[in-house]
């Protein structure tokens, strides 16, 4: 098994790929899937999954406490301690099936409150912004053991995915669709140039994959559901083929709510619905893959456990990340709780953190994909022997 095929958008702008690489995994995880969805801006953690059984969570939480369960747009019951947020009702499905883990109280080492730097670190896998010129989720492909492809759903490679390791990329086309005439112009005119020949062969197999989530319209609808719709569906779409990837990244924005965010309902409430819509769109695309497959939503950081003066939330630490898919072994909460005193709160303001990101990343790696844990300490996660990975997240 070889490097995959080498998709290119060219000026047609058909798909922005540039080939279905190698990636190296255990031969016992050869069927596995895997997905990165980053929320870029800092998703609340504490409106996700709600901390109700926490006896300071209304009085700290003020006008952003979301309602008891069983209440109008209250959240939705976990366990005595946790809920979802209303909006997240194919999630907490999957929680009640066993397709969706949650871990709480969780950072990266980062404890500043950059946007830019937090999602370095996040991205990077040391301990420091600019501590990698690469990501870790490249490091990862480029040093295991089988072959298989890791693509970014993102107009531009996100640092995750940057390194030595080659990768590939698509995107929804901003622009109109060319039509069957200009194609056959371009094969024709390509048709003595073996290289362009087949660049625009397989830039239209990846179209063909794709489907109608390159039209324009899907590109540019407004909302949370219109920013990933598109990228998540197509992310299935490229899963599940035959002869395609079998990691992918995305990621979405809008995250950083500093005013007006709401509770039940409001600015964040339409993000998570869209996160939530966009889950049920992958599983329902990968159909009989869903049962190999894991995906990881995090967040560069989480924010602050009060309201701010424009009722919002302001950058914090801790958050929480969602593990879902059918080789999740979930209905459960990863949590050491540090609680929401004063005196508990991260410089007495923020969630504490209790449990480094790294922690998940490595877990889902070793139990999901097979990789080596002292080969994960050494090149992925440099310097992070100290951290354990996350035991217990996927099914044996």
């Amino acid at each position: 098994m070889t490097n995959r095929r080498q998709f290119l958008a060219g000026s047609t702008q058909l798909a922005m790929l540039a080939g279905f690489p190698g990636l190296t995994l255990a031969q016992e995880a050869a069927d596995a899937r895997l997905v990165l969805v980053i929320l870029r801006g800092g998703m609340d953690g504490l409106a996700a999954a709600i901390p109700y059984g926490e006896p300071r969570y209304r009085g700290v939480r003020g006008s952003l406490a979301v309602d008891s369960p069983g209440q109008t747009n209250g959240l939705l019951k976990l366990d005595g301690l946790f809920g979802l947020h209303p909006s997240l009702k194919t999630m907490h499905e999957f929680y009640q099936a066993g397709d969706l883990a949650v871990v709480h109280a969780v950072a990266t080492p980062y404890r500043e409150r950059s946007h830019f730097d937090g999602q370095n670190v996040l991205e990077n896998g040391s301990d420091a912004p600019g501590g990698s010129r690469d990501g870790w989720l490249n490091r990862a492909v480029g040093s295991s053991a089988g072959t298989y492809g890791a693509i970014a759903l993102s107009q531009n490679i996100p640092l995750v995915l940057r390194g030595d390791a080659s990768v590939t990329s698509w995107a929804p086309s901003r622009l109109r669709e060319a039509d069957d005439d200009t194609l056959a112009r371009l094969a024709e005119l390509y048709a003595q140039d073996p290289h362009l020949a087949g660049r625009l062969e397989e830039a239209l197999e990846a179209r063909a994959i794709a489907g109608e989530m390159g039209g324009r319209g899907n590109a540019r609808a407004g909302g949370a559901q219109g920013q990933l719709g598109p990228v998540i569906r197509a992310a299935g779409r490229f899963l599940s083929a035959p002869d395609g990837p079998r990691i992918a990244v995305l990621d979405t924005g809008g995250w950083d709510t500093h005013a007006n965010q709401g509770a039940g309902q409001g600015i964040l409430a339409s993000r998570l619905g869209g996160l939530d819509a966009g889950l049920a769109a992958l599983k329902q695309e990968l159909g009989r893959y869903w049962q190999n497959t894991v995906v990881v939503v995090a967040s560069e950081f989480g924010r602050t456990v009060a309201v701010n003066g424009t009722r919002g939330t302001d950058h914090g630490t801790a958050g929480c990340a969602f593990i879902a898919g059918g080789a999740v072994r979930g209905g459960r909460v990863f949590a050491d709780w540090p609680g929401l005193a004063e005196r508990d709160l991260y410089e007495g303001r923020d969630l504490k953190p209790t449990t480094d990101m790294r922690a998940v990343f490595k877990g889902v790696l070793i139990e999901h994909l097979g990789a080596d844990s002292a080969q994960l300490s050494r090149e992925v996660f440099p310097a992070s022997a100290s951290i354990a990975p996350l035991e217990g997240l996927i099914d044996a």
